[in-house]
């Protein structure tokens, strides 16, 4: 109402009022860009004067500690290896004199050596020229040969200098960056190095040897560079050197733990100075030294380079004005000039304003207020041809929107008629609808559940496969018959197979997701009947294996043998026939063993989880050719059989699928109990992966989800042709 009220004011004016008007809000509005762009160009240009120069400063320091840090390191340890060369130039001094045997001079230089540490973990060793370790902290390194190392390799063609390289002793879990500066004892042929881990370069650095080269550097007259390390103190700083910012209390540290969380970039803060009044706000630009972690940087304060810009303020404020008056008085004797020619056009406006697209001036001359009129005709004539087809599209629109709401109703019939339950979402996740088979199965109604988040729905443990799920169909990948668990409206759990798909609007873009949920809780019972007859019988039929048919088979064994022994020794024939038959009787005694352990694991109740998986392991590396590794916590613990039968078929599963489809070489078992009650068991290997197909159909896999529903475990199947795969199983053990 109050932009109608504003128009028609406005339209109420008088030609030379609407003329000054507009002209004094174009000038303003232009002279205030222009304005506007010329400061912001100045000051960006200032702004990236300044930065450029604070990064060029920045990383001059960060080359100037460098270069320096790296010619203290190169000195002390090329120091450390002149003094060592002459302690093992002693000894061999010693040996010459006669004084000691070689042998005993080598090891008393061998311990002399051992004896230093350089820096907190680094250490002296030597290498003879044929890359053979002769003297190392590690004994296990000692004789070892390791000409094989790229490291090696350069040690044993110069002798002598300055190396960096990546090393990892036997008793550590990774490499780490080293240095060493080595020289060549001739006589023993000992390469002696004197080795450093970079991490520790930092406490060798003699920080005064560039302290006044960073101090010296200003920017302004206020601003400078400065050095600190990863715990906040001030390495190198004009005014508060060495004290640690962070546990200051006068001084402002939140930029601090910013600056010491990113690393490297820039920020804008507020610092005062202790020799300071107040706050001001300054630019820093810095880099990190992760070598010696140490944080570079160059500082200015806004208002010293910001100081051109007040004067170019100035100058444009009064330029302004000045202009702006002169371009009111030539807009009002130019409005002047043309308000009466226009009074009669005005009227006819006002006649296109009311709705008249019919109306038409009367052309009385060929000057441009003519040609306004000629315009105008032709506008209102193209105005008028406009509106007719506008209503046509009008009528034409709303037959198109009832034939889409007779669509949607169809649709919607199809969806409430369904038996599986569905549920429509948007892109953020919330329920748009859920059809009467939704409210028949899980008992939510529409009504509570639109425009909300089903969390209620889903079981905790399913919560992280729902967000991979949605993740998925947001992508624009089709879901279909995922199983998974939901509860009811009164708590009950019932597993569902889920389907579902992304739609999209009229204009192709994402709208919503749908998903379809097919209640397999009775099928999901009878598969788990199924499973648990199918133990039973396998038990069974184990059981009779090892309980009757063994014995019958040890029985006929020792009849055999004894029958053998009856035999006349010159009855050389039939002594090797009855020899046969005890070893292949044997041999079926033995096979019948492991197929008996195989279908009934009475190995379980009898000795426990523990030795029933050593077996899989063991027998499968009797009987393939993949090597089976095992690693077990040796205090986990599964006190309910049932549940360590289980346990020990999907074991025995995954080992079978992975020797049968995976093309490996290595299987890795591991078990391990956390916390107490939570168990986790992963199986491995370095095969070729399992298909797409296979994962949703497998049999085998199939199988395994079964057995770990039963238990009430969960499975995770990581999987890749470049990888293998990683089946984790986790479960709450009972306390």
């Amino acid at each position: 109402m109050q932009n109608i009220n504003v128009k028609h004011i406005f339209r109420n004016l008088c030609i030379q009022n609407k003329l000054l008007f507009c002209y004094s809000l174009a000038f303003v509005l232009s002279m205030t860009i222009g304005f506007t762009l010329i400061y912001y160009v100045v000051r960006l240009s200032i702004e990236r004067s300044i930065e450029s120069e604070l990064q060029n400063t920045t990383n001059s320091i960060l080359n100037l500690v460098n270069t320096s840090a790296t010619v203290s390191i190169k000195n002390y340890l090329r120091g450390v290896a002149e003094k060592n060369n002459e302690i093992v130039s002693h000894f061999y001094n010693q040996f010459i004199n006669g004084r000691m045997d070689e042998d005993t001079a080598k090891k008393m230089a061998s311990e002399v050596l051992l004896s230093q540490k350089i820096g907190e973990t680094g250490y002296i060793y030597c290498l003879d020229s044929a890359g053979t370790v002769v003297v190392h902290p590690s004994k296990l390194l000692v004789s070892v040969n390791v000409s094989e190392y790229d490291f090696a390799k350069k040690m044993m063609q110069r002798k002598k200098g300055y190396l960096e390289y990546n090393w990892k002793n036997i008793e550590e879990p990774v490499s780490r960056p080293k240095a060493l500066y080595m020289l060549h004892f001739k006589p023993w042929d000992w390469i002696i190095s004197v080795s450093s881990y970079r991490k520790e370069f930092k406490e060798l650095i003699n920080v005064v040897d560039f302290n006044k080269s960073i101090l010296d550097l200003r920017f302004g007259e206020t601003g400078y560079s400065f050095v600190l390390d990863g715990k906040g103190n001030a390495v190198i700083h004009p005014k508060i050197q060495d004290v640690n910012i962070l546990e200051a209390a006068e001084l402002p540290n939140e930029f601090l733990e910013e600056m010491l969380r990113n690393k490297s970039g820039e920020m804008k803060y507020l610092w005062k100075n202790p020799d300071e009044d107040s706050a001001r706000l300054k630019l820093a630009i810095y880099n990190y030294l992760p070598a010696y972690d140490w944080i570079v940087g160059s500082s200015s304060y806004h208002e010293e380079f910001y100081e051109p810009l007040k004067l170019i303020r100035h100058l444009i404020i009064g330029i302004f004005f000045v202009t702006i008056l002169m371009v009111l008085s030539l807009t009002y004797t130019l409005s002047t000039s043309i308000t009466n020619p226009l009074k009669v056009l005005m009227r006819n406006f006002q006649k296109a304003i009311d709705g008249d697209f019919s109306s038409r001036m009367d052309i009385y001359s060929k000057d441009e207020l003519g040609s306004l009129a000629s315009y105008f005709n032709q506008f209102m004539q193209q105005f008028e041809e406009y509106d007719s087809s506008l209503k046509k599209e009008i009528l034409e629109r709303r037959q198109i929107e009832n034939d889409l709401r007779e669509s949607e109703g169809r649709y919607q019939s199809i969806m409430e008629a369904a038996a599986d339950p569905i549920v429509v979402y948007d892109m953020d996740g919330t329920v748009m609808y859920l059809n009467p088979a939704f409210e028949n199965v899980f008992g939510w109604k529409l009504k509570d559940c639109r425009g909300r988040e089903l969390e209620h729905f889903v079981s905790k443990e399913h919560k992280n496969v729902l967000v991979k799920t949605l993740q998925k169909l947001k992508s624009g990948a089709s879901l279909s018959k995922t199983e998974g668990k939901r509860y009811t409206q009164k708590g009950e759990i019932r597993v569902v197979s889920i389907s579902g798909a992304l739609y999209k609007d009229k204009r192709g873009q994402p709208a919503g997701l749908v998903a379809i949920f097919r209640d397999i809780t009775e099928k999901k019972r009878l598969s788990k009947r199924l499973l648990d007859i199918g133990d039973t019988v396998r038990q069974e039929i184990g059981q009779d294996l090892h309980d009757d048919l063994c014995p019958h088979l040890i029985g006929t064994a020792g009849l055999a043998t004894v029958l053998a022994g009856n035999l006349h020794k010159n009855d050389i024939k039939n002594n090797e026939l009855a020899g046969k038959i005890v070893t292949f009787i044997e041999e079926a005694i033995g096979k019948s063993k492991i197929l008996a352990r195989g279908l009934c694991p009475v190995h379980l109740v009898d000795h426990g989880l523990h030795l029933a998986i050593s077996e899989i392991a063991s027998r499968v590396e009797l009987t393939t050719n993949v090597t089976c590794s095992l690693e077990m916590d040796e205090h986990f613990d599964v006190k309910d059989n049932l549940t360590a039968t289980h346990l020990y078929y999907i074991v025995q599963e995954a080992v079978n699928n992975v020797i049968k489809h995976a093309n490996a070489d290595n299987i890795e078992i591991s078990v391990s109990q956390k916390d107490g009650s939570i168990l986790h068991l992963k199986i491995s290997d370095n095969g070729s992966g399992i298909q797409e197909t296979a994962l949703q159909k497998g049999m085998g896999l199939q199988i395994m989800k079964y057995r770990v529903d039963v238990i009430g475990a969960l499975m995770e199947v990581n999987t890749g042709p470049e990888c293998g795969t990683l089946i984790h199983i986790t479960l709450k053990l009972p306390k």
